[in-house]
């Protein structure tokens, strides 16, 4: 993982006070946030508007405008949220406490990992992503004699950001919770050589998978996603394949304002039994019934769907 900047670490320390206000403190900044973003500024409104216009081509635009306006909302909370975060600092404890994140089903995940020895999570940004980090911080409840998650066992796949100083600031923050620290972050283009170096070790790779492919990188067509033919990137699949991990979708659902429940849904018991362009169509699929179901909880202000 790469070092965090002199000037990130003074600006963390200064920031950390403020972030350990309550979280009512910090959705009354995010709501600030949400007003300014959608009216003042109308970021990436355009985007918003065709996405959803292009995923939902029965509604009519009233309805268009609701989803979108329910979107922002949701994004103030994102950043409410992930401020809030950052201010639990080696507490875990006040996450706990707080219970703005419960994973559902973490049994079926700690069975995977104990018996194949490596396990792909592919991620999206439906929920708040920015509270993933560690999750394994939210499990409770361990199976008799099974294996305990920790943060050896993790390993979050990354693509760094150019600006050293929010890099740094944005690493820090989705693992402030974490006693120790954690050290499992590895840049995507290192991916596979530590897979081969710790192909023995029981690993959960985790793959934030729904953006547009970058450039070079390896990419398969879906036919359809949300209505539209979609460009999916493969880097977590093809990883799964080549060492037959079982591969698993991690959904994130807003059940009420400052509450999540994490679910992971099995995609495949044997990565290499698929293509990677088959495991992609089930994980759009699966990503498509949250989508579906509960609108406003996905990132919307991005461009997915550049095929088009």
């Amino acid at each position: 993982m790469k070092e965090t900047s002199t000037g990130t670490r003074i600006f963390l320390a200064l920031f950390r006070p403020i972030q350990r206000l309550p979280l009512g403190f910090h959705y009354f900044w995010g709501s600030v946030f949400s007003f300014v973003a959608e009216r003042v500024l109308h970021y990436r409104r355009d985007v918003v508007i065709a996405n959803l216009a292009r995923s939902f081509p029965s509604k009519r635009y009233g309805e268009i405008r609701a989803l979108a306006h329910a979107f922002y909302v949701h994004l103030g909370e994102i950043f409410a949220e992930a401020m809030w975060f950052g201010g639990n600092y080696n507490r875990p404890d006040r996450c706990r406490k707080q219970g703005i994140c419960r994973i559902v089903n973490t049994v079926e995940l700690q069975e995977a990992l104990g018996r194949s020895g490596n396990v792909m999570v592919l991620d999206s940004h439906f929920g708040n992503w920015e509270l993933t980090g560690g999750f394994f911080q939210f499990i409770y409840d361990i199976p008799e004699g099974g294996l305990r998650i920790g943060e050896d066992n993790i390993i979050v796949v990354y693509k760094r950001l150019r600006s050293r100083f929010w890099d740094g600031f944005m690493r820090e923050n989705r693992c402030a919770a974490l006693p120790h620290g954690f050290q499992g972050y590895t840049e995507s283009m290192n991916i596979l050589r530590y897979a081969f170096g710790h192909r023995d070790e029981k690993k959960i790779y985790v793959f934030p998978t729904d953006q547009y492919p970058y450039a070079g990188t390896n990419s398969c067509d879906v036919p359809s996603f949300m209505n539209q033919p979609t460009k999916a990137m493969v880097g977590g699949a093809a990883l799964a394949r080549k060492f037959g991990m079982p591969v698993y979708y991690m959904s994130m659902d807003r059940i009420a304002r400052g509450k999540y429940e994490v679910t992971f849904k099995k995609v495949c018991d044997d990565a290499s039994a698929f293509t990677p362009g088959q495991i992609m169509e089930k994980y759009y699929a699966l990503l498509q019934e949250d989508v579906v179901r509960n609108p406003a909880n996905y990132l919307w202000s991005h461009r997915r769907w550049k095929c088009l």
